[in-house]
């Protein structure tokens, strides 16, 4: 497997991005490529100063770079030798199958998320069926995983996109987390019929409509960890500030937790904090690194701006698992399978 890595993007590149591949090497098959994307010397010095002369890396000049505070697709069209473009273009079909600028079965960046997103609509291409690609991740829960999209790549979306991501939001929960008919839900205000917007209620009559389809209502905010359901679809607005709210959320919330046992005794918490630590890793988002842009025609995984070495390493893992769980052939077949629900569509009276 080949696996390209943005290595300018997020908050402390390049150097926790370089750390962190160069990390991965010691769980990466001998049979599989890292292709590190940025500016040669760049890249090259530092595997120089740390004597990295592994045969499974490879560099892929690229002397631009899209800033976190750049305007999305005005970067990508003005700066077609950044380093979230060129990875764009090693994930596409229209790659060459060898020598420089080979084909990557996935790329991986933390840089700009909107970016990321432009470059894989305009390089990688989109899905059939697909209007706009989604960004999903899974959770950690008290009854396991669940799945949210969108977190952040479209924030204000149409009925029928949101219809799409929770079809291939389905297919995720299948293929990775091995839930075979996992449970749809909304994000919404309330739980009754009556209630959310007119673009919420759209939503819930197609995926209501649609043949194969768990759909199980809305869930509010408070519900998100108490296992009511395994997939939930919001706007990108709504995933985003949900998502930035938990991890926030847990380390806050361990940290009151660790402060009030060593005041009330230092002493048990050298008995506690082997648990402590478990369930703090259990609800890192360093431990998961990324999540995958749903809808693109290849994989791209986009992971958190202040990515750390270690989150890079984990996203690495996780890029290859997303792969070999054969999730995007599953979400093609699923696609071809439901089509553009032209007939779905008027029969709810929704516009495509």
């Amino acid at each position: 497997m080949r696996i390209a890595v943005d290595v300018m993007g997020g908050d402390h590149a390049p150097d926790a991005i370089l750390k962190g591949c160069v990390a991965a090497l010691e769980d990466l098959p001998k049979d599989d490529t890292l292709v590190l994307v940025g500016p040669r010397h760049v890249i090259q010095d530092y595997l120089d100063d740390r004597g990295v002369k592994d045969t499974r890396v490879e560099i892929e000049h690229a002397d631009e770079v899209i800033h976190m505070d750049e305007s999305p697709a005005k970067a990508v069209r003005a700066k077609p030798e950044s380093s979230i473009v060129k990875m764009a273009r090693l994930g596409s079909e229209k790659a060459p199958k060898s020598g420089p600028g080979a084909y990557c079965d996935v790329v991986l960046s933390a840089g700009n998320t909107g970016a990321c997103v432009a470059a894989g609509i305009m390089h990688m291409r989109r899905l059939s069926h697909v209007h706009r690609p989604g960004i999903a991740v899974s959770m950690p829960a008290f009854k396991g995983p669940v799945v949210m999209i969108d977190c952040g790549a479209n924030p204000e979306p149409k009925p029928v996109h949101l219809w799409q991501y929770a079809v291939m939001a389905a297919e995720v929960a299948k293929c990775t987390l091995g839930i075979q008919n996992p449970r749809i839900a909304q994000m919404n205000i309330g739980s009754e019929e009556a209630k959310g917007t007119d673009i919420v209620k759209q939503t819930r009559d197609l995926l209501k409509a649609t043949p194969g389809m768990n759909y199980v209502g809305y869930v509010e905010g408070r519900d998100l960890f108490e296992g009511v359901a395994d997939v939930i679809v919001t706007d990108g607005f709504v995933g985003n500030t949900m998502l930035k709210m938990a991890e926030g959320l847990a380390k806050s919330l361990f940290g009151a937790l660790a402060a009030e046992i060593i005041n009330y005794d230092p002493h048990l918490m050298s008995q506690i904090e082997p648990v402590f630590r478990q369930i703090y890793k259990k609800n890192d988002y360093h431990e998961y690194g990324g999540a995958p842009l749903l809808g693109v025609n290849g994989a791209m995984f986009i992971a958190h701006g202040s990515s750390e070495a270690k989150t890079i390493k984990n996203a690495i893992r996780n890029c290859r698992n997303f792969v070999n769980s054969g999730v995007n052939d599953a979400i093609r077949k699923r696609l071809d399978e439901v089509g553009s629900l032209g007939g779905v569509l008027a029969n709810v009276g929704v516009d495509a």
